[in-house]
């Protein structure tokens, strides 16, 4: 009497770690311009009446420096992502 067949192999489900880091990255870089909006809405939030109404300078500068942030964050992000452009690879073929 034979033993009774072994099920085919499951593939893993996990995946690689590199190819993970590449995918939470692309996803970060996704986000940023959300991040980006909802960082830049805040100053509409800020009382506009009142003894602690801050200053329109504040809030500019406010707005500066999260911009700032922003592009650092995409310079950052956009070294760390692979270069996946295939386009420039076919037209020199």
């Amino acid at each position: 009497m034979k033993p009774p067949a072994k099920p085919p192999a499951k593939p893993p489900v996990f995946l690689e770690r590199a190819s993970y880091r590449q995918r939470r990255l692309g996803d970060a870089a996704r986000f940023l311009p959300v991040l980006g909006a909802v960082l830049w809405v805040i100053p509409l939030l800020w009382a506009s009446d009142g003894p602690e109404t801050p200053s329109k300078s504040g809030m500019v500068s406010y707005i500066f420096v999260i911009w700032l942030v922003l592009i650092g964050l995409a310079a950052v992000l956009s070294r760390l992502l692979p270069d996946t452009d295939q386009s420039s690879d076919d037209m020199r073929r």
